[in-house]
C-alpha cells in the first residue's frame, strides 16, 4: 500500500482508540508527519504500525502510556531517527507542489480583490495593470517569506504536541502569527517600488490563472 492509502486506513482505525489513547497517539502522529524530511511511505508505515500496535494493546485493557511509555517525545524522536530521509524527486514534488498552491491562492484571491474592488468600492476598473519586473521580484520575495513563516509554524506545531495548551492562549496566538504573515505579504507588496514593463491582465484571466495553477498542484500531489 502506498502512503495516501496508508494514511486512509489509519484514519479509520483510530476511531476505534479511546478518547486518552487518541489525544496521546494523535499527538505523536503529528509530531512524526512534520518531521521534515522523511520519507512519507516508510512514516506511514510505523505510523500504522504503532497504531495497529496501540490498537491490540487496548484491547487488553492498557494505555497508550504503558505502550509507549510517559515520554513520548522522546519516544517519537527515537522513531523519526530511524526514518529513512525523503529522496531528492519527492523533495522537489513537495516544493513544486507548495509553490503551486500559493501561487494559485495569490492569482485567485488577486482576482476576486479586482472584483470587490470594482463592483463594491466602485475604484478599481476590471483590468489591473501590472508591472513585470515588481511582479516577478514580489512573487519570489513571498514564496521565501511563506516557506520561513511555514517553517516556524511547523516548529510551533511540533513544540505543542505531548503539551496541555490553553485553548485561548492558543486561539490568540495563532491569530497574532497569522496577523504577523499578513502583514509581511502586504508590506513587500506595498514597499517594493514598481519597475519593468506594463501588462494589462482582466481580473478573469487571474482567475482562470488561479484555478490552472491549482489544478497543477493537484495533479503533482497526486504524483507524490
Amino acid at each position: 500500500m502506498d502512503a495516501k492509502e496508508l494514511i486512509q486506513i489509519n484514519n479509520e482505525k483510530r476511531k476505534q482508540l479511546t478518547k486518552e489513547n487518541k489525544e496521546y497517539y494523535e499527538d505523536m502522529l503529528v509530531y512524526v508527519r512534520l518531521s521534515y524530511d522523511k520519507s512519507d511511505q516508510e512514516t506511514e508505515e510505523i505510523l500504522t504500525e504503532l497504531l495497529d500496535h496501540l490498537v491490540e494493546a487496548q484491547a487488553e485493557g492498557k494505555t497508550a502510556e504503558e505502550v509507549f511509555g510517559q515520554e513520548p517525545k522522546k519516544y517519537a524522536d527515537e522513531i523519526i531517527g530511524e526514518l529513512p530521509k525523503m529522496v531528492t524527486k519527492e523533495r522537489m514534488q513537495h516544493f513544486t507542489m507548495g509553490v503551486m498552491y500559493f501561487l494559485a491562492s495569490i492569482a485567485f484571491l488577486s482576482g476576486i480583490a479586482t472584483l470587490f474592488s470594482h463592483y463594491v468600492l466602485g475604484i478599481e476598473p476590471l483590468t489591473e495593470t501590472y508591472y513585470l519586473g515588481s511582479l516577478a521580484f514580489k512573487t519570489l520575495l513571498n514564496i521565501a517569506v511563506a516557506f520561513v513563516l511555514l517553517y516556524f509554524v511547523i516548529k510551533y506545531i511540533r513544540w505543542s504536541c505531548f503539551k496541555k495548551i490553553n485553548k485561548v492562549a492558543e486561539f490568540l496566538l495563532s491569530s497574532l502569527i497569522g496577523i504577523i504573515a499578513m502583514g509581511v505579504f502586504m508590506l513587500v507588496i506595498y514597499v517594493t517600488p514598481e519597475f519593468g514593463p506594463t501588462m494589462q491582465i482582466p481580473f478573469y484571466v487571474a482567475l482562470l490563472l488561479g484555478v490552472i495553477l491549482f489544478l497543477v498542484a493537484r495533479r503533482v500531489r497526486k504524483a507524490i
